[in-house]
């Protein structure tokens, strides 16, 4: 069976060591330590974490080569993220939380997954984004918290 492939944006990091989010971060990168995702990184996540304390930086450069996959930044991803902003999805200071909706959207990511509930996991941005997304020839993305991806199991 195929790796889902899911999208991380910055904040997934931080919630790792964040008392608020660790209870639900923690075992989804169990799973993706354990080989049940691929986990798509970029430019803007790079970028985003250069200040970030040290610890974060070593879970993502801990993170196994062979369950990560690195998407680039090029003129369609900025388009498709411009353009969330010009449709007033979201703000001009949105910029960089458009840019991993947009690359996430142009790579075919199954999922996108975000404790940002006030720019990306929130139902009426998640609306503008997709349809925005359908409108140029995108399928609509899955956008979650990991909390949404806890393994209950059977």
């Amino acid at each position: 069976m195929k790796k889902q492939r899911i999208y991380f944006d910055t904040s997934v990091f931080g919630g790792y060591f964040d008392k608020e989010f660790e209870e639900f971060t923690k075992p989804l990168f169990e799973r993706i330590n354990n080989g049940e995702f691929k986990v798509l990184l970029s430019a803007v996540i790079q970028r985003e974490l250069e200040p970030a304390p040290e610890k974060i930086v070593k879970l993502i450069t801990g993170l196994k080569i062979e369950y990560t996959e690195f998407l680039e930044e090029d003129d369609e991803v900025v388009d498709l993220a411009m353009e969330y902003i010009a449709e007033k999805v979201v703000g001009k200071t949105s910029y960089a939380d458009c840019l991993h909706i947009a690359l996430a959207t142009i790579n075919r990511a199954d999922l996108l997954v975000s404790w940002n509930f006030k720019h990306i996991v929130n139902i009426e941005r998640i609306r503008g984004y997709n349809s925005i997304n359908i409108k140029n020839g995108y399928k609509q993305l899955e956008i979650r918290s990991p909390r949404d991806l806890m393994n209950y199991g059977n």
